[in-house]
């Protein structure tokens, strides 16, 4: 492959020169030599043997010249070649890694030309399969951690009924119950999350408005944030404008946003709500009061099962795939998310095209 394409290209400049030779003895055949003719009779002297001398010294020098020629052009072209597919050749080396698992290999791209961006372009390639590998390990770790959990509590519990060291009452059955419910979450959420990979195939598309889904998520909400002291404040735009969207699916996404606020807001905190009109987006935020999100962390919030304080992730019961469902169904509805926060406050915002 590397000899082949090197070859080619090699070849590409052989019959180019060769023209160039063709052509020049051509010329020299016939305007040189005639013009050499014309000076002989000009002159008066024989041009028979002397035109023959002409002609053949001409052509033994261009000879000698066509040969050094095609050698100095066939050795700068090679070399020149060489310089020039060194990227192609590196990107072979490293394709044949990657596809032996090892993603840490990059392409070095000195050039701005098309290889040059060819090169920069297969770099971005292997660090997102670099990073999707990485998601995959940790996002498998994290699964069978998460269920490890709840079956191990479960097994402990019921081994314990068995030998009858813990008594079966109504508080042991209630742990029972609330860790095979979590195990119910966990798995719900995994086919949400699967749902969301596919919600660009199974988009149902109808004209929503964005503070008729806050509005009904806040009265769904209500009564959980009253529990906790937390105070709500929403202030949802009456412009009445509306965006091409899935009503379930966007519902799916605020749930999911208000969910993530109830459970980071610390008791007595504050929730801010708004949805509004910018540009050629209509816009929804949140948000709300608490300890914020590292700096460190913020790139990484959308990720499957990432978070950044684990500990603190599992007591309040988070799983690590809510934010991740959003921005899948806003990416399937070619809209926009991100996330802001600063020590005491974190805001969570997406828009969707009108």
């Amino acid at each position: 492959m590397r000899q082949g394409m090197l070859l080619k290209l090699l070849a590409i400049n052989v019959p180019v020169v060769a023209v160039v030779i063709v052509v020049l003895w051509l010329v020299l055949d016939t305007l040189a030599a005639n013009y050499f003719s014309v000076l002989m009779k000009e002159y008066r002297i024989s041009p028979t043997d002397a035109h023959r001398m002409f002609v053949h010294s001409v052509h033994r020098y261009l000879l000698w010249t066509s040969i050094g020629a095609l050698a100095l052009g066939a050795l700068l072209s090679f070399l020149l070649t060489h310089m020039v597919l060194r990227p192609l050749y590196q990107m072979i080396k490293t394709t044949r890694l990657i596809s032996k698992g090892d993603y840490s290999f990059r392409v070095q791209a000195g050039s701005h030309d098309e290889i040059g961006e060819l090169a920069s372009a297969f770099n971005r390639m292997a660090e997102g399969l670099q990073r999707v590998e990485r998601l995959r390990r940790n996002m498998v770790a994290d699964v069978a951690h998460e269920l490890r959990t709840p079956l191990t509590n479960i097994r402990g519990y019921m081994e314990a009924l068995q030998d009858g060291v813990v008594a079966p009452t109504q508080d042991t059955f209630q742990l029972l119950l609330e860790e095979t419910l979590r195990l119910i979450l966990l798995v719900e959420n995994l086919l949400d999350l699967a749902r969301a990979d596919a919600a660009k195939m199974n988009l149902d598309l109808e004209q929503i408005e964005i503070a008729d889904l806050a509005s009904r998520a806040l009265k769904k909400f209500e009564l959980e944030f009253r529990q906790k002291n937390i105070r709500i404040i929403a202030e949802l735009s009456e412009s009445g404008a509306k965006a091409p969207a899935d009503r379930e699916k966007v519902s799916r996404v605020i749930e999911n946003l208000f969910k993530n606020a109830l459970q980071y807001t610390p008791e007595g905190g504050t929730v801010l709500v708004r949805t509004g009109s910018f540009g050629n987006d209509v816009k929804f935020t949140i948000e709300n009061s608490g300890p914020g999100i590292a700096a460190r962390d913020l790139p990484f919030v959308f990720e499957r099962f990432y978070r950044g304080e684990k500990s603190r992730s599992r007591d309040y019961g988070g799983t690590g795939i809510g934010l991740a469902i959003v921005k899948e169904i806003l990416d399937a509805h070619g809209g926009k998310v991100g996330v802001e926060s600063t020590p005491g406050k974190t805001l969570f915002w997406f828009s969707l095209p009108v």
